[in-house]
C-alpha cells in the first residue's frame, strides 16, 4: 500500500545515500542486512548465495539510491523487494546452468517467493500479532493457552491470531477458482 508521507527516517536515509555518506550505508546495513539475507536465503536455500545477494542489494542501494520511491512505500519494503528480485534472478540463473525444466523453475520460484513474502509479513507485523502466532504455531498453544501466556483475554488472543493469519494469507495469491467451485459440503463457492 502506498503512503502519502513516508517515515522521516526513510526520507533522510535516502538523502544521505544520495549525498554519498558511507555512514548512511552502514546504518542501513545494520538495520536491514538480516532482513535482506533472510529473504535471500529463504529463496535460494544457500548461505553463500544469500550472502552474495545481500552484497548485491546493498551495492545497488549505494549506487542507485534515487531508485527508491518514498511515496510507494517504506524503505524496508523496497529493500525486501530488491532482495527477493535479486534472489529470484540467482535462482533462475542456477536453474539455467543446471538445465532443469522451465516449469520446475517457475514452480520453485513461486513457492520460494511466497515463503519469502510470508517471512517478510511475519517480521513486519506488530509484535502483539507475531507473539500470538508464534505461540500457536511454534509452541502449539491453543488460543486459551496463548491468552494466558500473553496476559490477554481469550477474545483478544483469538483476534490477534485471526489478524495474524489474515496477514499471512496475503503471502500467497489465491488460485483462480472455477465457477461453481465448492469449499466443502454445504458451502458452495466459498459462502459461509
Amino acid at each position: 500500500m502506498a503512503q502519502d508521507a513516508p517515515p522521516r527516517w526513510d526520507r533522510k536515509m535516502q538523502q544521505r545515500l544520495m549525498r554519498g555518506e558511507a555512514a548512511a550505508l552502514g546504518e542501513l546495513y545494520d538495520r536491514f542486512a538480516s532482513l535482506v539475507y533472510g529473504l535471500a536465503h529463504r529463496v535460494l536455500q544457500d548461505e553463500e548465495a544469500a550472502a552474495g545477494v545481500t552484497r548485491e542489494v546493498f551495492a545497488h542501494v549505494w549506487e542507485h539510491p534515487d531508485t527508491y520511491r518514498p511515496k510507494e512505500g517504506p524503505l524496508r519494503s523496497w529493500m525486501a523487494a530488491l532482495a527477493q528480485r535479486h534472489a529470484v534472478q540467482q535462482l533462475r540463473l542456477r536453474h539455467r546452468e543446471d538445465g532443469r525444466p522451465p516449469d520446475q523453475l517457475e514452480q520453485q520460484v513461486r513457492a520460494a517467493s511466497a515463503a519469502a513474502r510470508a517471512d517478510y509479513i511475519v517480521t513486519a507485523m506488530p509484535v502483539t500479532l507475531r507473539s500470538a502466532l508464534e505461540l500457536a504455531h511454534r509452541e502449539r498453544r491453543s488460543y486459551r493457552e496463548a491468552a494466558r501466556d500473553l496476559g490477554v483475554t481469550e477474545d483478544e488472543a483469538r483476534r490477534r491470531l485471526r489478524l495474524g493469519l489474515q496477514l499471512l494469507s496475503t503471502a500467497t495469491p489465491a488460485a483462480p477458482r472455477s465457477p461453481g467451485a465448492s469449499d466443502g459440503p454445504g458451502r458452495p463457492g466459498g459462502e459461509r
